[in-house]
């Protein structure tokens, strides 16, 4: 297995493992709008053979983005858009090494505070990784925050400079 940071010719193999595994799909505009403006966040999970077995979307929130904030009092501050390992490739432990690698280019690379995401409520797996492994919290519970009426866990995590 290799981690490595996302190139464009991979957004084909992003999208392809987004389709199989989750609801939430983007379009192939939308991978490479976080590939180009902010190339040091996303990676790329491959097999021996180079295939895309998982990802992370990941960008830096924009001033307009920070709701009820003027911006004066924008934070600077990562988000996960979007994660997902294939199937066969799960428990692995390729998802925190993809989150690790976002994370620490957040941090260092624009100094962001903390990082955010969502998260299904009934995804155990993927809070169990954020909240038990990697030391995220809840902040708030957003109400049919998915296409499908399911509501999300807001989670944070503060980083530390």
């Amino acid at each position: 297995m290799n981690i490595r940071a996302v190139r464009v010719e991979d957004l084909a193999g992003m999208q392809d493992c987004n389709l199989h595994n989750l609801p939430e799909n983007y379009t192939m505009k939308y991978y490479l709008y976080h590939a180009l403006s902010w190339p040091s966040l996303s990676y790329v999970a491959e097999d021996h053979n180079g295939r895309i077995v998982g990802y992370i979307l990941a960008k830096m929130e924009e001033v307009d983005e920070q709701e009820g904030q003027p911006a004066t009092n924008h934070v600077p501050h990562g988000h996960v858009t979007s994660i997902s390992v294939m199937r066969s490739y799960r428990r692995l432990g390729l998802a925190k090494k993809l989150m690790l690698q976002s994370q620490e280019a957040m941090s260092s690379v624009y100094r962001a505070a903390f990082v955010s995401l969502h998260v299904r409520k009934s995804n155990r797996a993927a809070l169990s990784l954020y909240r038990d492994t990697l030391g995220f919290t809840v902040n708030n519970i957003e109400e049919k925050y998915y296409a499908d009426g399911e509501d999300a866990y807001a989670m944070q995590l503060t980083f530390e400079h």
